[in-house]
């Protein structure tokens, strides 16, 4: 291919996956927030997202070609096409899809991620698990009843498959939800996470204080105000609040920065979290006194 045609390649590439990318981030936030999108939505995201990364792949192998004609490495060479092919987003998406499916392995065997000795781990999966073994129960039925129904053999499998991606898909998020769980260091500082789509190292330097407050924000999953108050909603609700020294630059789910001075987030033991996060009272040595 030549410059030119990669150029074209390269740009195509990136309209079809701006196409994608917030048909996946919508299609996640309505499964963080117990809403089961209707079945023509689910089919024609599977097949505009299949075409995208059909074209994508088709691109990427003609600058892995480019790359190594200039005597890169083959590691070398993959992540320099990478890079100049996908955005940003599509990155972070692709990333997501990894860890969920990484997450389904830890799930199975009961661990934990990133919870070491001496670690307190805090989970948050309480308001929002019923929701998504209800959307579950309800994909698996319209797959059985698909089956049945459908009578043309094409369409039947194309479907089937787009189901089963839909099943994983809620079980991918309750299973990175599951086993990434918040977590507070033995130096104090506090990882706070959402699955896979949220991850954000609180240094223990920077909270000034830690309460429980039982908030019902309206919004999506993340939400900032223009006072620098930053919402991670699970199933309506947050109940612990932080407060920090100084504002903290956070990564969104799809790349884009910001900054908190306040983070609103829910764990299923508040108290437990916030008092895990108060320093210990000074130790009094008693005094003795002679004579």
């Amino acid at each position: 291919m030549s410059g030119d045609g990669r150029v074209r390649g390269v740009r195509a590439s990136r309209i079809t996956a701006g196409a994608v990318v917030p048909g996946e981030l919508a299609w996640l936030v309505c499964l963080a927030s117990g809403i089961r999108p209707p079945g023509w939505a689910t089919a024609t995201a599977g097949a505009v997202a299949l075409t995208a990364f059909a074209l994508q792949a088709w691109v990427l192998r003609s600058l892995y070609a480019h790359q190594r004609g200039r005597g890169l490495e083959p590691a070398a060479a993959l992540r320099a096409a990478a890079h100049a092919l996908v955005p940003v987003q599509m990155r972070q998406l692709l990333a997501h899809e990894v860890r969920a499916t990484v997450s389904l392995g830890l799930w199975a065997v009961r661990r934990k991620h990133g919870v070491g000795p001496g670690d307190h781990a805090a989970g948050y999966t309480g308001p929002q698990t019923a929701l998504l073994y209800g959307l579950l129960f309800v994909a698996v039925i319209e797959t059985v009843a698909l089956a049945y129904l459908i009578p043309w053999p094409v369409v039947h499998y194309v479907m089937l498959v787009l189901d089963v991606y839909g099943v994983l898909q809620v079980l991918g998020l309750h299973a990175a939800c599951v086993t990434r769980p918040h977590v507070v260091h033995p130096d104090g500082s506090l990882r706070i996470r959402y699955g896979a789509l949220f991850d954000l190292t609180v240094p223990a330097e920077t909270i000034a204080s830690a309460r429980v407050d039982r908030r019902y924000p309206h919004g999506r999953l993340m939400t900032l105000s223009e006072e620098g108050v930053l919402d991670l909603i699970v199933a309506g609700q947050t109940t612990v609040t932080l407060e920090l020294n100084r504002p903290l630059v956070f990564t969104r789910p799809l790349g884009r920065t910001g900054e908190a001075r306040t983070i609103r987030f829910h764990a299923d033991d508040p108290r437990a979290l916030a008092e895990t996060l108060r320093p210990p009272a000074p130790t009094r040595i008693p005094v003795r006194e002679d004579g």
